[in-house]
């Protein structure tokens, strides 16, 4: 298995027992209401990251409620790491879909999502009604030092179990050190660096195909007594019918996939135009949500550059206090997105100045939707085709060497975001009495928080943001 997000889920693979031959009295069929009260839970509990999410999901279904087997749940778990985009939300909605069809993964996968869209679209009415208070102006003050530490451990995270050694693995440095001169010098979209970097590794895997093993798997965290029982769907429960792969299904999915893309984005540009502010978020989102290998981190250069530089939907100060807010909601954190989409929405006035808000909120909405719908069409179209090519090297070689060039790319993004840090907007003064050593010292600090003594991000974020609350009622900033 290839690891191909930002985080590393260990978990020891053990047998168990098939309820239907061995335990005829194992346990009862869940109830798509019963499902439905876990999935809504689950949206309201899911911080931590990818990480924390698919831990509380494999206690919670694996080890408690044994509505899944262990073996089963990184069958799932590793076809949703291949994938691009929100890899804990694809895999509830996996799930969802493999106990309950079609409806079970739309509702699952989409209870993942709703609450943190309406959250955010409340504090981000918050950030930009009060924005400028100045308790809040000293709380954001101490957040971005604590997103910029964030960020650095994103980079060491994906870095250290990709890269390997350089001796092991020179092509997967260079991969990694091209990226970020391409996006932090010489300014090339994204995109291009996720097409070279694939195909760096199709090509690399037939000359090099060790620089191209898996680097990194899933390991040994014992789950006690979680073979004792019997799971609902254990590991040799059959395939049910509708999780089996037919070129039918797969048409009709993929045809109502492109028609839930094609009807909002056909009457946004009816309604303002394809140069309209939705329309393009739509479609820039679209592009986005194809492009998340390596986790939310890895996408964020992307939409700095398409929101921020091109677009001006938001400032980059702007964009570092959503990525605070994301990092302190529950759901993915690609859900920054929705931030981004009520600030340009707010900015751009797109219902009027009347109903600020309400324009606000349905562009959020808007990239909430073009974000998240190919997740939903990769699961219930692709599932069974894409388990087929676990373990085929010229299929996951491009997939390590893209993940290498997102450990350049994100790299280029922490760079920037110690460069905004570091220097005083606005000041007046010499070059260097100009640098914020205040903002400097607690991006340190929470550095080396996160890297060497593994605190959580909420309680880095909060501890932060009273620091910087106080450092500005203080003056020292």
């Amino acid at each position: 298995m290839i690891a191909t997000k930002s985080f590393h889920f260990k978990i020891q693979r053990k047998p168990t027992m098939n309820a239907s031959a061995d335990h005829p009295c194992g346990p009862p069929a869940v109830s798509f209401f019963d499902a439905l009260k876990f999935w809504l839970k689950l949206g309201f509990i899911s911080f931590g990251g990818p990480a924390g999410q698919i831990a509380i999901m494999h206690r919670e279904l694996v080890e408690e409620k044994r509505w899944i087997s262990e073996q089963r749940f990184l069958h799932a778990l590793n076809y949703c790491m291949l994938l691009p985009g929100p890899e804990a939300q694809q895999l509830a909605t996996y799930i969802g879909w493999l106990m309950h069809r079609t409806w079970g993964g739309l509702v699952a996968g989409g209870l993942f999502v709703l609450p943190s869209l309406f959250i955010l679209i409340g504090l981000s009415w918050i950030y930009v009604a009060f924005g400028n208070v100045p308790w809040v102006a000293g709380l954001l003050y101490g957040i971005k030092p604590a997103v910029a530490a964030l960020v650095l451990q994103a980079v060491h995270r994906i870095g250290s179990k990709t890269l390997k050694k350089p001796a092991v693995a020179p092509v997967l440095w260079a991969v990694a050190a091209i990226s970020f001169i391409a996006v932090a010098v010489l300014k090339i979209p994204f995109p291009w660096v996720v097409l070279a970097a694939a195909l760096t590794g199709w090509f690399g895997q037939r000359w090099a195909p060790g620089q191209f093993a898996a680097a990194g798997g899933h390991g040994s965290a014992k789950t006690p007594g979680a073979a004792q029982r019997p799971a609902l769907i254990d590991d040799n429960t059959p395939t049910p019918a509708h999780a089996r792969f037919r070129r039918s299904r797969l048409a009709t999915v993929l045809a109502l996939g492109a028609l839930l893309w094609l009807v909002p984005m056909g009457l946004l540009i009816a309604w303002q135009g394809w140069s309209g502010a939705l329309a393009q978020m739509g479609w820039f989102f679209t592009k986005a949500a194809l492009l998340t290998f390596g986790g939310a981190y890895a996408v964020l250069p992307y939409v700095y550059q398409g929101a921020v530089e091109q677009f001006g939907w938001l400032t980059g100060p702007q964009m570092m206090d959503g990525l605070a807010l994301g990092e302190t909601t529950p759901g993915p954190l690609i859900m920054v997105v929705a931030f981004v989409g009520f600030v340009g929405g707010w900015g751009l006035q797109v219902l009027g100045p009347q109903a600020q808000f309400w324009g606000a909120a349905l562009a959020a909405t808007v990239v909430t939707w073009f974000t998240f719908l190919p997740s939903f069409v990769f699961i219930l179209a692709g599932g069974p085709l894409v388990e087929s090519t676990h373990g085929k090297l010229q299929f996951t070689a491009p997939l390590i060497a893209i993940t290498a060039a997102v450990v350049g790319v994100i790299a280029s993004l922490a760079l920037f975001f110690i460069a905004h840090i570091a220097y005083k907007t606005g000041a007046n003064g010499t070059f260097f009495s100009n640098f914020d050593f205040a903002a400097l010292i607690l991006a340190a600090l929470a550095a080396l928080a996160l890297l060497r003594y593994k605190l959580g991000v909420v309680t880095v974020i909060a501890g932060c943001a009273l620091t910087g609350l106080v450092v500005k009622m203080t003056g020292l900033g």
